[in-house]
């Protein structure tokens, strides 16, 4: 199992901290730096500079938007990235949420698995450098009775494939990432419930191509804040307001793909509390509501030890890159978090 890091959105304040993050994890030989995307910051150009500031470390997009940008865009910038970091780039996708997709971009969130089906063909075929044309519901290509003609892309990525990610929660987005993708970018992982909310699916996908899971990557993004077994519970507290956002804030009532994995992982009746407080404005009480249980089983917390074991339990659920977000209130914390996030993947015999 390899260990990714996750910058999350550029233009928080911490903007220098993250770059020193992703050098020190390009220097402890992690795998692949993530940068992520909603409505601030995009990943393309944070990508770009962190690139040009490591040497070995991939660099992937978790996720680029659908969207936010035309298919063919996409394949553009992903062989640009995957020319000037020399073959480090990972292209992640994903449809984001009705809220921002309507909201932001104007783009309706209607049929999101017929999107993406068609939005990976169209990006997988530009990226060949044949001339490029495609009929679809969503897109045709070049445009019927115009002036417009196939073209193809004048620039050549580093590589013939480059790796392509889906951003995937619900079992439909994972069966179907399992049949088109090289690998699954998963949110909110228990290692005791990833057979059932995410796996299987995957594996579903995969048969339906005539595949198997291997060489499939399956990366969840996990919290990570170290400290004393006997701090747990406040090692907990500090994840209360990044739960109970994504639980019972993102997306409406009726769209929120977090608020049901929650319930598929057996918190029916506290996702619900969660939720309603929180569209209720009451914030405070929605992270309160949020169980121990639940934020203990999708982060790493404690010592490099109790890490060790956990890491031990998602490389035997599946997990093949393990992507960290680690926490603290200053740059040493964060950089001493990186540190113990190898130690414990050598403690748990999986480097």
């Amino acid at each position: 199992m390899q260990l990714g890091i996750n910058l999350g959105y550029w233009g928080a304040g911490m903007d220098a901290d993250n770059l020193a993050v992703a050098k020190e994890a390009d220097r402890l030989g992690y795998a692949v730096c993530w940068a992520a995307e909603a409505y601030g910051s995009d990943a393309a150009t944070v990508l770009t500079w962190v690139a040009a500031q490591t040497e070995r470390i991939d660099v992937g997009s978790a996720i680029f938007q659908i969207p936010a940008r035309q298919p063919a865009m996409t394949a553009m910038t992903a062989a640009t990235l995957d020319s000037l970091s020399g073959g480090r780039f990972r292209l992640g996708l994903g449809v984001s949420g009705p809220q921002v997709s309507e909201g932001w971009y104007g783009v309706k969130f209607d049929k999101p698995l017929a999107r993406t089906r068609e939005y990976v063909e169209i990006v997988r075929k530009a990226m060949t450098r044949e001339r490029l044309s495609y009929e679809g519901e969503h897109w045709t290509l070049p445009l019927p009775g115009g002036p417009g003609k196939p073209i193809k892309l004048t620039v050549h990525p580093q590589r013939e494939h480059i790796p392509l990610y889906i951003a995937a929660i619900g079992p439909k987005n994972l069966e179907q990432t399992g049949e088109i993708a090289d690998g699954a970018l998963l949110i909110f992982p228990a290692a005791e419930h990833l057979e059932e909310t995410a796996l299987r699916h995957l594996r579903a996908g995969r048969e339906k191509a005539g595949k198997t899971m291997e060489g499939f990557d399956v990366v969840p993004t996990v919290p990570l804040a170290v400290g004393a077994d006997d701090q747990i519970d406040a090692l907990a507290d500090m994840f209360r307001p990044y739960t109970a956002l994504y639980v019972g804030g993102m997306g409406s009532r009726k769209q929120n793909f977090y608020n049901q994995l929650a319930r598929r992982m057996g918190y029916e009746k506290e996702a619900a509390e969660i939720q309603d407080k929180y569209l209720a404005g009451d914030k405070e009480g929605a992270a309160a509501a949020v169980p121990r249980q639940l934020i203990d089983s999708t982060t790493l917390l404690g010592s490099v030890d109790r890490i060790a074991d956990r890491m031990q339990a998602y490389a035997a659920a599946g997990v093949t890159t393990l992507t960290l977000s680690p926490a603290g209130f200053t740059l040493e914390d964060r950089m001493a978090a990186l540190r113990a996030g190898t130690e414990a993947l050598e403690r748990a015999g999986l480097a």
